[in-house]
């Protein structure tokens, strides 16, 4: 997937939340909106390189956007909201061979299933010769070890996500989890049972009610980030 023209820069704080301070190499510093609800924790050190993108849009109250990161070894994609894109850029290049064979792929798709609210999931496949497929995908930034871990923070949502998927499971569709690795660090993926035990546990009883998990790399380029190959999931 393509992304916007990239400013090179220093990420020097993060704070409230969704506030960055980037130090431009011409020497001005800039608040840039940082699209990540998680604690961000190994992706970013005061000093560390940045790459930030511009908005020309008069509506918006920042028009800096905090785009990656590099704790040394690489890229690493902390805005949450490019993501979906990359993903659903792969499954439909055929980068993601067990999400492969669909026809229609739309993204931000209402689910309405009885004993449960309206919600939306990332990614809905049908047309298909197998079952239609809901999904949801996760950005996975941990760095811990050889391991790259989710969440980073305690994630109500992310195990209301869990739930539905279970629930989808359930009537017969595929309901499958795509963790998306976004940095270059690791060799597998687990979840986070240090920071949110309860979500570990929940994932592990789902996949053993059906609900499908693959890991995949996310490659970053000069001005795009793409899929790369799975990456091992470590559920034990």
């Amino acid at each position: 997937m393509n992304l916007p023209p990239l400013t090179q820069g220093r990420l020097l704080r993060r704070y409230k939340r969704f506030l960055a301070d980037v130090a431009l190499e011409g020497g001005e510093t800039v608040v840039a909106h940082c699209p990540n609800t998680g604690a961000m924790t190994s992706c970013w050190e005061a000093g560390c390189r940045a790459q930030i993108s511009h908005s020309d849009n008069p509506k918006r109250k920042l028009a800096w956007t905090l785009e990656r990161t590099d704790m040394g070894q690489g890229w690493i994609g902390v805005n949450t909201g490019s993501v979906n894109g990359v993903i659903a850029e792969g499954i439909a290049s055929g980068a993601i061979p067990a999400l492969s064979g669909y026809r229609a792929l739309k993204r931000e798709f209402t689910v309405d299933l009885p004993g449960h609210p309206r919600s939306r999931l990332d990614l809905f496949l049908s047309q298909g010769e197998v079952a239609d497929a809901f999904i949801e995908v996760k950005n996975a930034t941990l760095l811990d070890g050889e391991c790259i871990r989710f969440p980073d923070a305690v994630s109500a949502r992310g195990l209301k996500h869990l739930e539905l998927l279970a629930a989808l499971a359930e009537t017969g569709v595929r309901a499958v989890m795509v963790y998306a690795v976004n940095r270059p660090e690791g060799t597998a993926f687990a979840p986070a049972d240090a920071i949110d035990p309860a979500y570990g546990r929940r994932l592990r009883e789902v996949t053993a009610q059906g609900v499908e998990v693959i890991a995949v790399r996310i490659l970053h380029e000069e001005n795009s980030s793409r899929v790369g190959s799975e990456v091992a999931v470590e559920l034990e």
